[in-house]
Parts: C-alpha cells; structure tokens; sequence
C-alpha cells in the first residue's frame, strides 16, 4: 500500500488539550519492541514516524517530559498524559512523533523494527528492516534512502 499522507497534517493527545502538526513527511518510520517502550505504550511495541525538526510544531497546549528524563526526552500531553513524542539528544534534525497521534494515521506503517531481541513472542509488523537491538547509526542513512525509494513504504 503505497504512502497516502496529505500534508499538512494535524493531530493531538487523547484529551485533544494539545495540537500538532506535521508539514514534511516523516525520513523513516518505524517500531521498537523494547521492553521500555513496551510499558510507556502499555502494549507490544511502540510506533514513531521520524519527523524533519523543521516540519514539525506543537500548535496548542503544553507538553511535559515523561519517561526517564534522561537523553531521550518523552514528551507527553500535560493533562492526559499522551505520550506524543521524543526529542533525542544530540539527533536535533528530527522529532519522533508517536503517529497515532496524527487525526489520520492510516497511511502508517513500519518500515524498521528495532530491538526484536525483546519482543513478545507473538507480537509481529510488517516492516521490511528487522534488527535485533537499535541500528548502527550509519545504517540510518541507507534506510532513510530505501524508505523513500520504497512507493509502499
């Protein structure tokens, strides 16, 4: 199924008390199956679609970190709790937004999944790049290219 995403394209938490919106499309997309992910998600794996900085702006209401506090910075909706996206340290160029977020997320789908190595037995996407922890930063740049070469991506 190839991409149909209509920018721009807005979204928000559950509450709806924080809004978003995206105007480039995402370099990757993707699914992480670990066990911290796992927990913040309350399900199998976490989603992200990886958003150029430049693209992306928080349009209403206020974020607050969640997660770890550490490099990574979880951002959640202030009053729902919606974990709505990460801001990692040191990959300025880019926001991870949690896609469901997005009032239309039908055009997503993982690409790369990371951290198979702990992955609930059952649990399964259909990216076309599986690694068993996080890729070599290296392999970002093939990836980026293969996505955006792939029309069903």
């Amino acid at each position: 199924m190839a991409r149909t995403l209509k920018l721009p394209m807005d979204g928000g938490c559950r509450c709806g008390r924080v809004r978003l919106r995206i105007s480039a499309p995402p370099l990757l997309t993707m699914a992480c199956h670990c066990t911290g992910c796992q927990r913040m998600s309350a399900s199998a794996y976490s989603l992200s679609a990886a958003i150029p900085t430049e693209g992306f702006a928080v349009i209403q209401g206020e974020t607050a970190l969640g997660g770890l506090h550490g490099s990574s910075r979880h951002h959640f909706c202030a009053y729902c709790m919606t974990w709505i996206f990460t801001k990692a340290e040191g990959l300025d160029w880019f926001v991870n937004l949690r896609p469901t977020m997005l009032d239309d997320a039908g055009w997503f789908r993982p690409f790369v999944e990371t951290m198979t190595s702990e992955k609930l037995p059952w649990a399964a996407t259909p990216a076309a790049h599986s690694f068993e922890k996080f890729p070599a930063m290296e392999d970002y740049e093939r990836l980026t290219k293969a996505f955006a070469a792939d029309p069903t991506a």
